[in-house]
This record gives structure tokens, sequence and C-alpha cells, in this order.
């Protein structure tokens, strides 16, 4: 039996997304120790007929926490910001859990290892969105002099989600975790107490963001154990990385340029590039020259 298990979900729309993943995952020969599960949010039969090939199981999701249809609208991929909360119910007897969303693919096996390794303890794996090639993590409205009002995506997400203002100002400054990628133990605190904030921010709150909040809110207001990642190992600064064409492989923009270990596709800045696999983008390599490339997973 396997202890360790990565898992994702995806509808029919983002399968291609999906497949590259379990791809970019398997081509790995330490791979072959940790277990691949899927969620199904509305794959074809065919889709999953292809899948079942390489993964080890797949399950349809549920709506583990109700919500609205007014608030869905259709969009079942909307159960991947609810699911990841509950994923030992779904494929229980596993040691680590490993989410990774389906818009995004394993670059380098290094990043799966610190993700499992961080998880020991009973810690939450996690990057966070800071990072030193961020444009702004923070945003100020200057009202006069030197007095300013602080705007954060935390402190955002938490009042709309219907947190109070102590909550808000709690969370409003620390690093914005991104629940994209994370790892957990089976028997972490942080599950049940996630649930029940993801519960609290599903009542007020749009589906979209509540489970990030949810996760900011579980380690920071709860102080439950976290170890930090850094940056390159969920990566979703597409624009800024380079690409390093002696190694083949894409890397941090600045010094020393260690290689990227997910590259995930998250955010509107993303949407050609998760739209069309065959999108070119500009991309600079480490020596300065600016070349076209498909940034999708290729096998």
């Amino acid at each position: 039996m396997k202890e360790n298990v990565i898992i994702s979900l995806a509808d029919s729309k983002y399968f291609d997304l999906l497949n590259e993943l379990v791809n970019s995952i398997k081509r790995f020969k330490e791979s072959q120790n940790t277990a691949i599960c899927i969620l199904d949010a509305g794959l074809t039969e065919d889709q999953k007929s292809i899948l079942s090939s390489k993964v080890d199981e797949i399950k349809s999701s549920d709506w583990d926490i109700k919500v609205s249809e007014f608030k869905i609208l259709g969009k079942k991929w909307l159960k991947s910001l609810i699911t990841r909360a509950y994923l030992p119910k779904y494929f229980p007897n596993y040691k680590k859990y490993m989410w990774i969303d389906a818009d995004a693919y394993v670059n380098s096996w290094k990043a799966v290892e610190l993700y499992f390794l961080g998880c020991e303890n009973k810690k939450l794996s996690i990057a966070t969105s800071a990072d030193r090639v961020s444009k702004r993590v923070l945003r100020a409205e200057w009202i006069f002099g030197s007095f300013a009002k602080i705007k954060s995506q935390n402190y955002k997400h938490a009042k709309s989600s219907g947190f109070s203002e102590k909550i808000a100002r709690e969370v409003a400054l620390k690093p914005h975790l991104n629940a994209g990628v994370f790892a957990l133990e089976a028997d972490a605190p942080h599950w049940d107490v996630w649930r029940n904030y993801l519960f609290q921010a599903l009542k007020k709150g749009k589906v979209f963001g509540s489970d990030q909040i949810a996760l900011n809110i579980t380690v920071y207001v709860d102080q439950l154990p976290l170890e930090i990642l850094p940056a390159y190992c969920n990566w979703i600064f597409i624009n800024e990385m380079k690409y390093d064409s002696r190694k083949n492989t894409y890397v941090e923009p600045s010094l020393p340029n260690h290689e990227i270990g997910i590259v995930h596709f998250a955010g509107k800045n993303n949407d050609q590039i998760r739209n069309n696999k065959n999108f070119l983008s500009e991309i600079e390599t480490i020596d300065g020259k600016i070349i076209k490339k498909k940034l999708r997973f290729i096998d």
C-alpha cells in the first residue's frame, strides 16, 4: 500500500490540463511509490477511460458543503474549492495527501518531495504567492499625508466572506497562502478547522476564493502548524520565469535561478495558455535571449 497520494480534480473542459498534470507526475520514476487519485467533476466516460490506465483511482466528487445553485451557476468544477478540504474522506488509508490544481504540472520532483517532507509532524505544507518577483503584495490607498488605508487579498476575502473585523485584521498582513498546491497528513488538525471556516465562508461569500481564505484563517488565527515553502514550489508568476536552455527547464528569474518545481497557470493572466495548449509565449532565457515557447507540459 502506497503511503502518499497526489490528488486533483477536473471537469471535461479541463481534461487536457489534468491529463498533462498526470503525465508530468508519471514521467518521474519516483512517482511509482506515490498514488495518483482523481476527483471527477464532470469528465466524460472516454476521458475517465484514458485516465484510468494511468491513475490509482477515480471517484465522483460531491458537494461536501451544500451551496446554493445561484452561487454555482452550473460550474461543477467549483467543487474543487470544497472537496480539497475533504480529501481523506474520498481516498482513505493514505498517510500524506498532496493536492495539485489541474491547471498545474510538476516540473521537478524535488518540489513534490518538499511538500511531503514539509507536512510531517502534522504541519500544513504550502507556498505563498508573496515572492521577490511580486510587483505588489499589498495595496495602499493614500488618504492624506503619511496616512493610508491598507488593502490586502486576505483582508478583502475575509470581509467579503463574512468574517469579523478582528479576524480580517489578523490575516490581513500575513503572506497569502495559495491553496492550489498543498500537503497535509491524514491526522493533521487542519482538516476539521478548515472545514468549519469553509462552511462559514460559503454562507456569506462567493465559492471562488472561499477555500483559500478559510485555510489562511485556519493557520493564522488558530495558529496551527505551518511550513511555508519557496514560491518555486508553486510558481504562478508565469510571465516572470526564465528558461535555462542548457538544462532544458524553467527557472526563477533571479539568482540563483532555482528550477521551478510546479508550474501553475492560475489567474486571468494565464487564460490564453490554459485555453490553448499550442499558445506561444515569449520567455527570456537566463542568458538574456527572448524566445517563443509553448509553456504547457509536453511529454
